[in-house]
């Protein structure tokens, strides 16, 4: 039984929501048995951790300290129109980081939270009422990399959690976040937005190789 190792680096600890989407694109692509081992690069207890702008070393901090056979360089566009910078970037860092690894990237327009805005029962669900009747109003497909996304994601959670007062101010919805990309069982309807159709044509040709193909 083979064991690949990947490993996240995102712009920040929120965005480890990324984690179930790659262990979906490598399930869909590799072959039954094999064993995935996942790790997010947290340096925020590293005493020496790199500055966010020195890509190219934390992308070999990295690779140090979470050790693994593939990494995915994250980087939000923030806007649609910074989609090619940000992959560009990851480009310059991985080059200067001069692994002998290989590196994915992964940018989503605006914001990683935009990826999980179109499953309603995993959210109900994470927000602790998979029953709920409350309605929740969320952008259709083609448009859920241009809404702010966090934004609409929390206040959809907040709703279905159907609480209210101080109930609602304490419910955590940094952690529902979290829930509903472990909770997501299919993410192909992703394949309709052009970066998530990158990120796994990346992931296909990996596994292809990795398969001897």
């Amino acid at each position: 039984m083979r064991l690949i190792r990947f490993t996240l680096l995102s712009d920040g600890p929120s965005d480890r929501t990324l984690l179930p989407v790659l262990t979906w694109l490598f399930r869909e692509h590799l072959p039954e048995g094999l064993v995935l081992q996942q790790a997010h690069a947290d340096f925020r207890r590293h005493q020496q951790a790199p500055e966010r702008s020195d890509l190219g070393k934390r992308i070999r901090l990295a690779a140090e300290l979470y050790p693994c056979d593939v990494l995915f360089v994250h980087r939000d566009a923030e806007q649609a129109n910074h989609t090619t910078d940000r992959f560009e970037e990851i480009d310059a860092g991985v080059r200067a980081a001069a692994l002998d690894l290989p590196c994915i990237p992964i940018v989503p327009v605006r914001m990683s939270e935009a990826w999980l805005l179109f499953d309603k029962t995993a959210l109900r669900e994470a927000a602790g009422r998979p029953r709920g009747r409350m309605t929740l109003t969320l952008p259709p497909l083609s448009k859920i990399e241009q809404v702010d996304a966090k934004q609409v994601l929390f206040h959809s959670l907040r709703t279905a959690s159907g609480t209210t007062g101080r109930r609602r101010r304490s419910f955590s919805v940094t952690q529902a976040r979290q829930r509903v990309a472990e909770l997501i069982e299919d993410f192909s309807p992703l394949r309709a937005l052009e970066t998530f159709g990158i990120l796994e044509q990346n992931v296909a040709d990996l596994c292809s190789q990795l398969n001897g193909n």
